[in-house]
């Protein structure tokens, strides 16, 4: 199985749909999200550095990611392939991880754009903050978070197309989650043919 790396917009369903993505095909699965917040949960040295920046609704430095991504990208099994889930968020973070997998032997994949409007993501991502209790999740952090993305995410977009490796799902043609993963998983069957 190639590599998969999810991209999107804050709320946009990165790790529903990479969950899914998962599930179906067996791959392993990293969410700078989810490790980040286990160290912040956890009160480690990491944890405490990187809560500074999430607060401020910044990015993490990108070395401090590349490092903490390889260890858990080493623990997977070989061959199985793995879904990056809220990395890379920058060209300079994409070029890093594909130096990375490089040092290993393997390639980035293929890369799925999930493209939700504005509106959409306001609203999921309030939702997510009342019914998961996320404190990074309120209004002014949200706006920040979507100000970061479009200046320094959206550009890696390109990068990706550049590569050869960008596939785009848009929630206003699919409608539905279902639609969504019927179209990324004929999408995924057909790169690993």
């Amino acid at each position: 199985m190639k590599n998969i790396i999810i991209f999107g917009a804050p709320g946009s369903g990165k790790g529903t749909y990479s969950a899914e993505i998962k599930k179906r095909y067996g791959m392993g699965h990293i969410s700078t999200g989810d490790v980040l917040r286990a160290e912040i949960k956890n009160n480690t040295d990491l944890g405490k550095l990187a809560k500074g920046y999430i607060d401020q609704g910044q990015l993490i430095p990108d070395q401090l990611m590349i490092d903490i991504l390889a260890v858990q990208y080493d623990s997977h099994p070989q061959g199985c392939g793995v879904i990056f889930d809220g990395f890379p968020r920058t060209i300079a973070q994409a070029e890093a991880l594909k130096k990375m997998l490089a040092e290993r032997g393997h390639t980035l994949g293929m890369m799925i754009e999930l493209i939700v409007g504005e509106d959409i993501l306001m609203e999921r991502l309030l939702r997510r903050a009342v019914l998961e209790g996320r404190e990074d999740d309120n209004e002014e952090t949200i706006r920040k978070r979507f100000a970061v993305y479009h200046s320094q995410t959206e550009p890696l977009s390109k990068w990706f197309e550049q590569e050869g490796i960008r596939h785009t799902f848009s929630w206003d043609i699919c409608k539905t989650k279902e639609g969504m993963l019927e179209a990324i998983f004929a999408e995924i069957e057909k790169e690993n043919k």
